[in-house]
């Protein structure tokens, strides 16, 4: 009749060492504040001490020790001035990884120079047959203007009948135009060749093993492998 209550016992008392123990290693989720004011007196509280907010204040364990710091409340300028910095590093670490990126893929598409000089020559080669293709339009208008002219000399003193000074017209704003298009393909064959110069000797470092990303970054504009205006 005595084995049931001592086996309740060692139960009960086996679970009073167990639950001492988890205290023992897991102190209180809140744990305790601790400061001292500017007049010298020590507070301690299970929450942020107001009376403290421009002051140090230390969170404790239950067993007394130290679990982190807290920092004095800033001032309204010193939040601003830590937002500001805040807001910085982490776009300086957005770039960062934008310029790993960047360089990682720029080794998977150009393995090596062969690679590059081969994507150089076909951007290259559109804008060169975009132009080829202006400088035919205005020879194809010069020559559809040389009737045009012919006929506008019977004309001469008199009054040019409407439909053939519009032709002219057309003409004139046709090749105008095409002109205007040949020098912004002129214009584009300088900025793509540039473009791929600065690629290639962003490339030749990291093909002699500078690290993704180490690099100075260039301009936004300056992607040579975006197409061609045509």
């Amino acid at each position: 009749m005595q084995l049931v209550p001592l086996a309740l016992f060692l139960c009960a008392a086996s679970m009073a060492a167990l639950e001492a123990s988890a205290q023992q290693q897991s102190p209180g989720k809140g744990g305790i504040y601790s400061c001292v004011t500017a007049d010298g007196r020590r507070l301690t509280s299970d929450r942020p001490i107001p009376e403290c907010k421009e002051r140090e204040q230390r969170l404790l364990n239950n067993d007394g020790s130290t679990r982190r710091v807290v920092p004095p409340a800033m001032s309204p300028d010193e939040q601003a001035v830590y937002d500001a910095r805040q807001r910085r590093e982490a776009q300086e670490r957005v770039a960062q990884q934008d310029a790993v990126r960047r360089d990682r893929n720029l080794l998977q598409r150009f393995p090596d120079a062969a690679a590059h000089q081969r994507a150089r020559e076909a951007a290259l080669d559109d804008i060169n047959k975009a132009l080829e293709s202006s400088e035919r339009r205005i020879r194809e208008l010069a020559a559809e203007r040389k009737p045009l002219l012919e006929e506008a000399e019977f004309y001469k003193n008199k009054t040019v009948p409407l439909k053939l000074r519009q032709q002219l017209e057309t003409n004139e704003a046709s090749t105008d135009a095409q002109r205007v298009l040949i020098e912004n393909q002129k214009a584009e064959l300088v900025r793509v060749n540039k473009n791929f110069d600065e690629e290639l000797a962003r490339l030749r470092k990291l093909w002699a093993g500078a690290t993704p990303g180490s690099l100075p970054l260039r301009p936004a504009a300056s992607a040579a492998s975006e197409p061609a205006v045509r």
